[in-house]
């Protein structure tokens, strides 16, 4: 069952944490929700979200629909695609990003085009 439902503009995706940053997606799940408008780099999404954590387990190369915190710019990422820093079609990072969850399919991302809206939600919320 899905932890997290994840909105882009008029598309709601369901999220699963992953348990490989506790500490960062216990951070966020104080702040939930947490939503604003998104800057888009490549196929990654990303909004302000401040959260006093330092990088746990991490790393450039993310899955395909990683929800993850960039703690170096205080910034929440969702990562779908290749980014400008990618050497292949992988989603990659600008530098280390702690991945706390995963979206459990991207296919609706794949029409989106340019900036969009970005809100993240526990499923316990309504």
């Amino acid at each position: 069952m899905a932890d997290l439902t994840v909105f882009v503009d008029d598309h709601a995706l369901e999220a699963t944490w992953t348990g490989d940053a506790p500490k960062t997606q216990a951070a966020l799940e104080c702040v939930l929700p947490v939503g604003g408008d998104a800057v888009r780099w490549g196929d990654e999404l990303y909004i302000d979200v401040a959260l006093d954590v330092p990088p746990e387990s991490a790393r450039e190369v993310v899955p395909e629909g990683a929800l993850a915190y960039w703690p170096a710019g205080d910034k929440l990422c969702l990562f779908w695609g290749p980014t400008p820093a990618s050497e292949t079609d992988e989603p990659r990072a600008a530098t280390p990003v702690s991945v706390v969850a995963r979206l459990e399919d991207v296919s609706a991302l794949t029409e989106l085009e340019g900036e969009a809206r970005l809100r993240l939600e526990s499923r316990t919320e309504g």
